[in-house]
């Protein structure tokens, strides 16, 4: 008879190591992988079908779609790939993203435990980090298995059940049934791994047959674009429209599979008998064989599916667009002067991100709002991509002869974006204090607000009267720009001391007088780094 509170502990307990490994291989592969990976979809999608290329393997290297498009969608937000590049990558991430029941169809759950053992090895007993994160990979890999067979041995007396038998028959002679049970299915776990691997295990009880099974996996790939959909809620407009290109890319896939089903699945049984494959490997065919077609088949359309989306969720695809616009390679060669102007209109414009970044986190420090602090990590990252970038060409630059004139100029160039870049990190401080001020609910007073309006002003102002004094060489801004620096120190100063009073006074608490203090700190440190830009100006005079 069947025990239903074992099916149901075994079920959701394997469901729940299942799902942890998943999570934990996929933590450890982005470690491994680090910005390497960033870089591969950042460098290698210069058109859609490189997208593709890139999205599969990258999908491979992660063993999670999600990952991928999370990372895809990070990079259309920095301008640094265009919905269509996007859109190959995230049908590349649905390619990629079969390698995982590939995995699970290899018959090696026997070595789920010695799996683990190895993984548990290199995490407690080396110190080194890499080692940790290849580790944390095995550990999840084994736990993957682990889960799997728990969750298998679970779901085994389904197979002798008429209401389960009942159901399989209904979604045989009505497809669409296992389609909407697989969509649902995988959107309750948010994982379409998790729901293949169960149809997998299913599948290989018998407790199905493949024309139940088929319309299940159409569900499931359907259902995993949900996860992109919820992620989205909120989020930029990139991320809207690339969530949606992916449900319109696997709703258009699912619903051509389900009009040639029966041909779809003899295909499928002919390859599973010639093969002679296990059950579980069947599933990933036919996974694979879905995600390959539907690629194929949409692949030459990426320019209408581009154009569909952008006119279904119209707007600018990004605000901030801070791939470089200036640093063209063939001037370093040609002529470094030139090279160097070029430059210099880089530097500015990572100035005018800095000064914008200052505007948004004043904004921040009095309303806190999420778009506000999405606004200022797209800064910070403007900022910190144009702080490399820039380097790197004002290096290329260096290996040529160059002048007096322009080797100063080259030093004014590197130091100036060394000063933006930390003024960078000082606004991400700033914002960091601000989190921590809502988190914690603490309050500061009205008086300790209208001082840090008052600084935040004057060290703004500061700043751009410095980015103004290196842009048109301007002497007196210079130098106003040195006198309002002695203010910002002043105050400073001052500020302190009315923190201490008013503490003493009991109208301030030690946790907001922590916050206030601190904000009051990186903004006197931004004023030092204005006032170093203002005195190379001088110093070149």
């Amino acid at each position: 008879m069947l025990d239903l509170q074992e099916l149901l502990f075994m079920f959701f307990g394997g469901l729940g190591i299942f799902l942890f490994g998943i999570k934990y291989m996929s933590n450890g592969l982005t470690k491994i992988a680090g910005d390497r990976l960033r870089d591969l979809l950042d460098r290698f999608t210069s058109n859609p079908i490189k997208g593709v290329l890139v999205g599969i393997v990258a999908t491979i290297l992660l063993q999670t779609s999600t990952s991928t498009t999370v990372l895809t969608i990070g990079l259309v937000n920095a301008g640094f790939m265009t919905l269509r590049q996007a859109i190959g990558v995230i049908m590349g991430a649905n390619v990629g993203t079969t390698a995982t029941a590939f995995i699970i169809g290899i018959d090696v759950a026997d070595y789920a435990l010695p799996i683990l053992f190895i993984g548990t090895l290199l995490l407690f007993f080396f110190k080194n980090s890499k080692v940790n994160n290849f580790g944390q990979a095995i550990f999840g890999f084994g736990s993957l298995f682990l889960g799997l067979n728990i969750m298998g041995d679970g779901v085994a007396p389904l197979a002798d059940t008429q209401a389960f038998e009942n159901l399989t028959l209904s979604m045989s002679d009505t497809p669409i049934l296992g389609v909407m049970i697989g969509t649902a299915l995988t959107v309750a776990v948010q994982s379409s791994t998790a729901s293949i691997g169960l149809l997998q295990q299913l599948y290989d009880t018998g407790a199905m047959e493949l024309s139940a099974a088929l319309p299940v996996l159409f569900g499931d790939n359907i259902g995993t674009t949900i996860t992109a959909v919820l992620a989205s809620i909120g989020a930029s407009l990139a991320a809207k429209r690339a969530a949606l290109s992916h449900v319109i890319f696997n709703l258009v896939g699912a619903t051509i599979v389900l009009i040639f089903l029966q041909p779809f699945m003899a295909l499928i049984a002919t390859i599973e008998e010639t093969f002679n494959l296990i059950p579980p490997m069947t599933i990933a065919v036919a996974h694979g064989s879905f995600n390959v077609t539907n690629l194929l088949l949409q692949v030459s359309f990426i320019g209408v599916l581009a154009a569909i989306v952008t006119k279904l969720i119209p707007g600018k695809d990004t605000d901030i667009e801070y791939k470089p616009k200036h640093l063209d390679p063939a001037f370093v060669q040609r002529s470094p002067a030139i090279a160097l102007g070029q430059a210099q209109k880089e530097v500015l414009r990572m100035g005018e991100f800095a000064q914008q970044g200052l505007q948004e986190v004043n904004q921040y420090s009095k309303h806190p709002r999420r778009r506000s602090a999405e606004r200022i990590t797209q800064y910070e990252e403007a900022i910190n991509n144009l702080d490399r970038t820039i380097t790197d060409y004002l290096t290329q630059i260096s290996s040529r002869s160059l002048s007096g004139e322009n080797s100063y100029l080259h030093t004014i160039l590197l130091n100036t974006v060394r000063d933006i870049e930390r003024i960078g990190d000082h606004m991400e401080n700033i914002m960091e204090l601000v989190d921590y001020q809502v988190e914690k609910k603490v309050v500061i007073s009205e008086e300790a607000k209208e001082d840090l309006e008052e600084m935040f002003s004057l060290t703004l102002r500061t700043f751009q009267d410095a980015v103004y004094a290196l842009e048109h060489h301007d002497l007196d801004t210079a130098h106003a720009t040195e006198q309002q620096e002695d203010k910002i120190d002043q105050m400073e100063r001052t500020m302190r001391l009315k923190h201490i009073r008013r503490m003493n006074e009991g109208r301030c608490s030690g946790s907001a007088g922590v916050i206030f203090v601190d904000i009051v700190s990186n903004l006197e440190r931004i004023g030092d780094h204005s006032v170093n830009i203002a005195e190379t100006v001088l110093n070149e005079k």
